[in-house]
């Protein structure tokens, strides 16, 4: 798409993930220098790339002074999203291989779309650190999906949100999630300052995932499954908090999908009255189906904090 006459140029256009990646290395480093050294850029590189970088953005992100360079605070401040852009990078990348992977490598597994966005590519990411000989093909599916796959062995190995895994499947807790209530920033609920209940909660069309979805089964199995029709359904929860934001109305979704940002326009988080909503994420496997080696490592790493 074309920029609109007199629009700055969109920050996809002119972003260098190189000048970020510096940005971070100054503060883990110390100085301009060393963080230039960290990345593999000459200074004079270095400086150029930090002073296109302040430009753009509008303000001084490093404070230049004979003893050294230091960040700014609006610079620690630009860290930290910088982090995030290149860790969220890095997710794509460490995803998108696990998908493109050829269906005849080591082994392939099933996960619900919070566990695929949220978690696996760390697990795969820290599966190739490992050994870089297990290739790993990875499959993006709801809940009750995952489970017809393992059960029909169509996989090795799933991830799902359900409360409820059939009898012959093994399941083990490899993460505990919570479900966290959002709201568009004008709701009614965001001016009244008390926590919302769950009876209200059954009595409000919300913003909500398909059925079939852990999310959708866990809210039923909270708030009951006599409630309100849903405004909307959608099948990925950045579909919800874009909905959310541009003021559809509340829903309640993994904790993991409004983590990690330093702000989230056009929403916010409310307190749901009495227990939190937490939910064991599990690893599900057929019981009478032996579990490859390379099945085995991913689940060590999958159940394994990271160091």
């Amino acid at each position: 798409m074309d920029e609109l006459p007199n629009q700055p140029p969109r920050i996809e256009h002119w972003l260098q993930p190189a000048a970020l990646a510096l940005l971070v290395a100054i503060e883990d480093r110390g100085s301009l220098s060393a963080g230039a050294r960290a990345v593999g850029m000459a200074q004079p590189n270095a400086s150029r790339a930090l002073r296109t970088l302040e430009r753009r953005l509008g303000y001084q992100l490093v404070a230049r002074a004979s003893t050294g360079s230091k960040l700014t605070s609006e610079g620690k401040l630009t860290v930290q999203w910088a982090r995030e852009v290149l860790g969220s990078m890095e997710n794509l990348w460490t995803g998108a291989q696990a998908l493109a992977t050829s269906a005849d490598e080591e082994f392939s597994f099933a996960a619900s779309m919070t566990i695929a966005e949220h978690l696996a590519p760390t697990w795969i990411r820290r599966l190739r650190q490992a050994d870089q000989a297990v290739r790993t093909r990875m499959r993006v599916m709801n809940s009750d999906q995952v489970i017809s796959a393992v059960q029909q062995r169509d996989t090795a190995l799933g991830f799902v949100e359900t409360p409820q895994v059939p009898e012959g499947l093994v399941a083990l807790t490899v993460y505990t999630d919570q479900l966290v209530l959002i709201t568009p920033e004008h709701h009614p609920w965001v001016q009244r300052g008390t926590p919302v209940t769950l009876a209200e909660l059954a009595a409000t069309a919300l913003v909500e995932r398909e059925a079939g979805s852990g999310t959708r089964a866990f809210l039923d199995s909270y708030v009951g499954t006599e409630r309100v029709t849903p405004i909307v359904e959608f099948n990925s929860n950045s579909a919800i908090t874009h909905a959310v934001a541009a003021g559809l109305g509340p829903a309640v979704i993994s904790r993991l999908a409004i983590e990690g940002s330093a702000a989230h326009p056009g929403f916010v988080q409310l307190p749901i009255a009495g227990t939190a909503l937490n939910r064991p994420l599990r690893a599900i496997w057929e019981a009478s189906r032996p579990m490859s080696a390379a099945v085995a490592r991913f689940m060590e790493i999958c159940t394994s904090p990271e160091p």
